[in-house]
């Protein structure tokens, strides 16, 4: 690695060559005010201007985001020079901003307010006309705002970097540029897949989840019987929300918090996980059995699906029909414990916190509807879940850790809990198509192999003389290429696990915004581990659990010996599965 000696604010340092002057401050302990997210690779346009800073052999200022550091270097933050410039481009950004900071839903992690303070930008210096305004709501994900649009392009590349994708594009040129799928279209009219992957990277508010907090407030008020189930990687994440440490697993505070919230009913959708297994484990083996298609590839992410019906409509038969999981618990809890409990199934609502941004979408789809019911009533992202919790003034740190309802449904294996992180779907499923083939446990629980954030990952696994492939891939850009192969006819897999997000769920659109600057306690390096991080506090929680294996939960063996008979029965397939179509907009599925 070759090294360069720089100065900033007349301190010597030594950097690594190639870094921007942004990356080698921040390193040198310097914090200059910016909107870039470059260790995610987003932005670096230099567009904002935010950054300036003097630098010598620069001809005036530059903008530290995309100017390299040279030899000899001698930068200069704290001039008057560019103090004045950073706060006039941040008070430039505000007099196009609409300012309803109240009304706004990232009102505590806006990075354009972080950056005027740092700044000391005052407002209303430049008064004048504004660009008009797109405001999109008409899917059930995400709603565009273009007039808290500041134009830094993060959300542009973060679609094209995961996915490959051009969804979201720079329209129209000078004062009336805007951001937003092409021909300024509405996101139901684009074939965007609702991950959320650019609400997670957007500075301000531009981008936003489509809240559905008001939809639970409605009933409760009405008297519904409201339940919540809450997946796997929300645990991993929401302790963020509260100023705890990246990767901090909160699963018994979060239980005691949503059952403080007034929810009847606190499950966990590791529940609906290991019952996932059961009938894809199953559904894999049937195939190979009988001659079904294959490589089988599993549906548990909506965003991946969403992507295979508009790009792949001619592979749909290779998915999986089962449910997600959430899905899978929310026909469980309408068709089988309301029952049991005696509740009306249509008196029950149920609600899902979720990583996710389309998990709003999925719930609406008419292939998730069950004897007129839908499944889940309502999505909550983990960040909804956050501000519900806060709203309520309770004090998440000082919950004492308590249990989920495990009466009837509800009890969970380590299997269940490793559904958040990629892989994790994949590892589950072969613990129990082992078991399923050989009679036996694998010897070992873990399958190293699958794991890691590579982005595509194979394994072979010798099913009693059967060799069975498999794949694992995350962000539809790699995805694309195990699609391709089959396609081409060219695929050796059998079975192939698709995550929408980079890192699956742990790093799902609706998690928690990791930046540096909302997160002071945090080591240097969080933007590149945070993944790493939340996916440690899932596996360590399956290493926690007694059982493992989703054949073994107890209530996997209850509930197929008192109601559904046998995986991919005729009732689990009323209940448990699905379709899928190729589609061009929303109002198509």
């Amino acid at each position: 690695m070759s090294t360069v000696n720089i100065k900033i604010e007349g301190i010597p340092y030594q950097v690594e060559a190639g870094l921007t002057i942004l990356e080698a401050a921040r390193q040198c302990g310097y914090e200059i005010p910016s909107l870039c997210t470059f260790n995610h690779g987003e932005c670096n346009r230099g567009s904002c201007r935010v950054c300036l800073v003097e630098a010598t052999g620069a001809r005036g200022l530059v903008a530290s985001c995309v100017y390299p550091v040279a030899e000899g270097m001698e930068i200069t933050i704290s001039s008057p020079k560019a103090v004045a410039a950073r706060r006039a481009s941040v008070e430039l950004l505000l007099s196009n901003h609409n300012m309803h900071c109240q009304q706004c839903d990232k009102n505590e992690k806006c990075e354009l307010l972080y950056v005027a303070r740092a700044t000391g930008a005052r407002e209303h210096m430049f008064e004048g006309s504004q660009t008009p305004t797109t405001f999109d709501d008409v899917n059930p994900s995400i709603v565009r705002d273009t007039s808290k649009c500041v134009l830094c392009g993060r959300c542009v590349a973060r679609c094209a970097n995961a996915h490959g994708q051009g969804i979201l594009g720079f329209e129209n040129r000078g004062f009336r540029a805007i951001v937003g799928p092409a021909q300024n279209r509405n996101f139901a009219d684009s074939p965007c897949i609702m991950c959320g992957q650019c609400v997670s990277v957007c500075p301000t508010g531009a981008l936003m989840e489509k809240s559905e907090i008001s939809k639970v407030d409605e009933a409760m008020a009405a008297g519904k019987y409201v339940v919540v189930q809450t997946a796997p990687a929300v645990r991993a994440a929401l302790g963020e929300e509260f100023g705890m440490k990246v990767g901090t697993p909160v699963t018994g505070k979060m239980a005691a918090a949503l059952r403080r919230l007034g929810f009847k009913k606190v499950f966990d959708t590791n529940y609906g996980a290991d019952l996932t297994i059961m009938e894809e484990a199953n559904e894999l083996l049937i195939r190979m059995k009988e001659g079904g298609t294959l490589p089988m590839i599993t549906s548990c992410s909506p965003g991946w699906i969403n992507y295979a019906e508009y790009n792949y409509s001619d592979l749909l038969g290779h998915l999986s029909s089962c449910k997600s999981p959430h899905e899978m618990q929310g026909a469980i809890i309408k068709h089988y414990y309301a029952e049991k409990i005696g509740v009306k199934p249509e008196d029950m609502f149920v609600v899902s916190i979720m990583p996710c941004t389309a998990k709003k979408f999925e719930k609406e789809r008419d292939q998730l509807v069950t004897r007129g019911l839908k499944d889940v009533d309502a999505v909550l992202t983990t960040r909804e879940l956050g501000r519900l919790i806060k709203r309520s003034g309770i004090n998440f740190a000082k919950l004492p850790d308590e249990e989920f309802d495990m009466d009837i449904i509800g009890d969970y294996t380590g299997a269940g809990v490793i559904f958040g992180v990629t892989g994790g779907v994949m590892e589950a499923a072969l613990r129990t198509a082992y078991k399923a083939v050989t009679g036996s446990e694998h010897e070992g629980i873990v399958f190293e192999q699958v794991r890691g954030f590579d982005g595509i990952k194979e394994a072979s696994l010798d099913l009693n003389g059967t060799v069975v492939n498999v794949a694992v891939a995350h962000g539809m850009k790699n995805a694309k290429v195990l699609l391709d192969q089959i396609r081409a006819g060219e695929s050796k897999y059998h079975f192939i696990e698709i995550m929408g997000c980079p890192g699956g769920c742990i790093n799902g659109g609706g998690q928690p915004y990791v930046r540096e600057c909302f997160l002071p306690n945090e080591d240097l390096d969080i933007m590149d581990t945070y993944k790493e991080k939340r996916a440690q506090a899932l596996y360590s929680e399956d290493e926690r659990q007694v059982l493992r294996q989703s054949h073994n939960n107890p209530q996997m063996i209850a509930i197929y010996k008192e109601f559904l008979g046998e995986p991919c029965g005729h009732l689990s397939h009323e209940l448990l599965h699905t379709s899928y179509a190729g589609r061009v907009g929303f109002n198509e599925i």
